[in-house]
């Protein structure tokens, strides 16, 4: 059974760097396409960015397009986000999230992904 586990989050100022993990467990996370999502306090869950197995194919809210890297390694059951230039207005619980398919299609969309992680907050202020 697939399991998620993110990590890395933490308090940074205002144009600080950090970098998320997402570890799977129970599975090969290679056969499975990921999305990082975040929710704000009061707000909707928002797609962040979202990656294919094979790492081919990528996409990235125009928020953090620029800002935001996703990358993979399937190796060590691993994806990553690294968060640059990091603004107060990206403070939210991030989340990863699987679904069993090569690719996903409207990847940014939460209703695409059948399991979750337990997420881990990034808060940015000075």
């Amino acid at each position: 059974q697939l399991q998620l586990v993110e990590s890395g989050g933490g308090l940074v100022q205002p144009g600080g760097s950090l970098r998320l993990s997402c570890a799977a467990s129970g599975v090969t996370v290679g056969y499975y396409a990921i999305g990082w999502f975040r929710q704000a306090p009061g707000k909707e869950r928002e797609g962040v960015s979202c990656i294919s197995t094979s790492g081919n194919i990528i996409n990235y809210a125009d928020s953090v397009q620029g800002r935001f890297t996703i990358t993979r390694d399937n190796a060590k059951n691993t994806v990553y986000l690294q968060l640059n230039s990091l603004k107060p207005e990206d403070t939210a619980v991030y989340y990863c999230a699987a679904d069993r398919r090569p690719y996903v299609s409207a990847c940014l969309h939460a209703s695409k992904y059948a399991h979750w992680g337990q997420g881990t907050q990034v808060t940015v202020s000075s």
